[in-house]
């Protein structure tokens, strides 16, 4: 069978094409001064600046004094160019984790600034992005700025593999991690993989015990674990309060801590989201515009 010249030429743009396709997209250049903070888009292999994020003043977090103090204590650290660990913060829903993040990455950079030194950038990665850090910290590298790159709930299911690119990013591979990059990750689970997912090792695997350690290793490589655990009624009330005083909402003292019990028994949880729906519900049938909210502690 003869083929024309057009036949060949539509056969080498299907080849140019497919070629394209399965070629490595790459990253694109971004200035890291047109704001402190950045969200990784994975699929275009970009930072997308966030001029304005969307975060908690550290005064209004309470019951985590100790959490809130080693976590601002290792980022300044980090800030300084001293060394510093990558952190887990792991536990109950609701209770201020990725709040804390983002609070912290905000007190530093005031306490920095006095201080000449250069912002940290905060750099969030989504969990289902895991696999691309290694083109994110490509992009990072070679910066001046120091970054702290944050997942927020990181968890790993039955059949992800993508765990083993967020180790090897954090202690492992020929490169390592860039001494300029920090991860910082929130999840409900402290060892981050689901129960399920180390007991199939345990039960399938050749050899069960390094099985079930190398994925339970995971958690390890964050050298700072801070535990975050379910508020008591004090604790509950003191959110409502900080809120409802922050935001000069007018209601009488007994009437906040009667309706602010009975939300959260209605809700069968205390936290600091909890605490914060309340605020929102009061200060709407009290008719209170609460400007410019802080988020909801997650």
């Amino acid at each position: 069978m003869t083929h024309t010249p057009d036949d060949l030429g539509a056969v080498l743009t299907r080849i140019a094409e497919a070629l394209e396709r399965i070629a490595p997209t790459r990253a694109a250049t971004v200035d890291f001064t047109e704001a402190d903070a950045f969200v990784w888009h994975a699929e275009e292999r970009r930072l997308e600046p966030v001029p304005r994020v969307s975060r908690v003043d550290m005064g209004l977090l309470k019951g985590i004094d100790r959490t809130r103090d080693m976590l601002v204590d290792n980022t300044l650290r980090f800030a300084r160019g001293l060394p510093a660990n990558n952190a887990l913060l792991w536990g109950a829903r609701g209770m201020g984790k990725s709040s804390l993040v983002k609070a912290s990455h905000a007190e530093v950079n005031e306490e920095i600034a006095r201080e000449g030194k250069l912002p940290i950038k905060l750099v969030e990665i989504h969990r289902e992005d895991i696999e691309t850090l290694p083109a994110l910290m490509s992009l990072t590298r070679a910066s001046q700025y120091r970054f702290v790159i944050f997942c927020d709930d990181l968890s790993f299911d039955a059949d992800d593999t993508s765990y083993k690119s967020l180790k090897a990013v954090l202690e492992g591979g020929i490169e390592g991690r860039p001494e300029n990059v920090i991860f910082y990750a929130t999840s409900n689970r402290r060892h981050i993989l689901a129960r399920e997912m180390v007991e199939n090792e345990r039960s399938t695997a050749i050899n069960p015990g390094e099985a079930v350690e190398e994925k339970v290793s995971l958690s390890d490589r964050f050298g700072l674990w801070l535990g975050f655990h379910k508020c008591s009624q004090d604790e509950y009330l003191a959110m409502v309060e900080g809120y409802i005083a922050h935001f000069q909402v007018p209601i009488d003292p007994e009437t906040l801590r009667r309706e602010a019990l009975e939300w959260s028994t209605t809700r069968g949880a205390r936290s600091g989201r909890t605490a914060w729906q309340y605020v929102q519900d009061v200060a709407g049938r009290l008719g209170v515009s609460l400007s410019e909210p802080p988020a909801a502690p997650r």
